[in-house]
């Protein structure tokens, strides 16, 4: 059921929440994660840090912004619990918001408490980043989709045709996400002053898997993106619709810009603006295919039922109003 009002507050939202992602992304670039030390919600044990320098105050306007995020998704979710029926799409997906955004705090609280920010190289805080990050993809998906069927008066029907397509997409994504994370976070971690330099500690023997990950994040994502790339159109002709074939050509879009960016990361060797514009890419990129997935349950004017014979046929002896 559309609602203006809320749709345009849903967008929001989701626009100040891919803000705090970005955020977030800078604060990892940036060596800031420790700025609060290991304390959680404290920042270095206080409320309101008063001192500290430009660590502490990024890392604290992360947590206030983090803060702020988690207030607006449960305001969003009280307003659609009055705004929807019950069995809503939309309240669905703002519900599964909150759950999602509160596990987006608690594992972002692990972060700090098991100290897996700033100079840490351990192989867990990979694991742990992989968490953060497919949550963080799960919320992005959730607020999108909540958006998106506020915004519209079709009904949610998901249809089967080109759904294992898609979820290879959506897959597909995920893993060039998790290995590029790692491979960013190798880049702050392990800074090379050219890229011979850079290959070379790739190629070593013995080198660290976020550096690892530097060589092997380009092959992943090439990879990934030849799938999507292949897999759009089918999924346009599989379901015709004016959603999935504005999406689906966004994606691939997005692929080519995204493939443009990442190039220009390994020659420029990954400053943290260009990472930040990849990263925000990848957000788009992402919601392109989750719209897919919400044109695919939106049945297209083909998909219409037929109208009864009585409503077509005329006078003239039942051959239909042209006859």
């Amino acid at each position: 059921m559309k609602n203006r009002k809320f749709a345009v507050g849903s967008w929001g939202v989701l626009a100040f929440n891919l803000a705090v992602v970005l955020w977030g992304a800078y604060v990892r670039a940036s060596g800031s994660g420790a700025g609060c030390g290991s304390h959680w919600p404290l920042c270095n044990g206080e409320i309101i840090p008063s001192s500290g320098g430009a660590a502490r105050a990024i890392e604290f306007a992360h947590r206030a912004t983090s803060g702020a995020a988690l207030l607006l998704v449960c305001a969003m979710a009280a307003w659609a619990w009055r705004a929807y029926p019950r069995g809503s799409a939309v309240r669905r997906a703002a519900f599964a918001a909150v759950i999602l955004m509160c596990c987006e705090a608690l594992l972002g609280a692990m972060l700090v408490i098991l100290k897996h920010v700033a100079e840490n190289q351990s192989i867990s805080r990979a694991y742990s980043m992989t968490l953060h990050l497919i949550n963080t993809f799960a919320l992005i998906a959730s607020l999108t989709l909540t958006a998106f069927w506020a915004s519209t008066d079709a009904p949610v029907r998901p249809r089967r045709a080109p759904v294992l397509m898609l979820a290879g997409a959506l897959l597909a994504v995920l893993i060039v996400g998790v290995s590029g994370a790692v491979a960013a976070l190798g880049d702050t971690l392990f800074p090379s002053a050219s890229l011979a330099e850079g290959l070379a500690r790739d190629v070593a023997p013995g080198a660290h898997l976020f550096v690892r990950l530097r060589l092997l994040h380009p092959v992943i994502a090439i990879v990934a993106s030849a799938y999507l790339l292949s897999a759009a159109p089918v999924i346009r002709r599989m379901s015709p619709g004016d959603v999935v074939r504005r999406a689906s050509h966004a994606v691939e879009a997005l692929v080519l810009v995204q493939v443009a960016i990442g190039l220009a990361n390994v020659a420029f060797l990954a400053p943290i603006p260009l990472q930040l514009v990849h990263l925000f890419v990848a957000d788009a990129l992402w919601i392109s295919l989750v719209l897919v997935g919400a044109g695919l349950c939106s049945p297209s004017p083909s998909s219409a039922p037929p109208l009864k014979s009585a409503n077509v046929t005329g006078w003239n002896g039942g051959r239909g109003v042209n006859g």
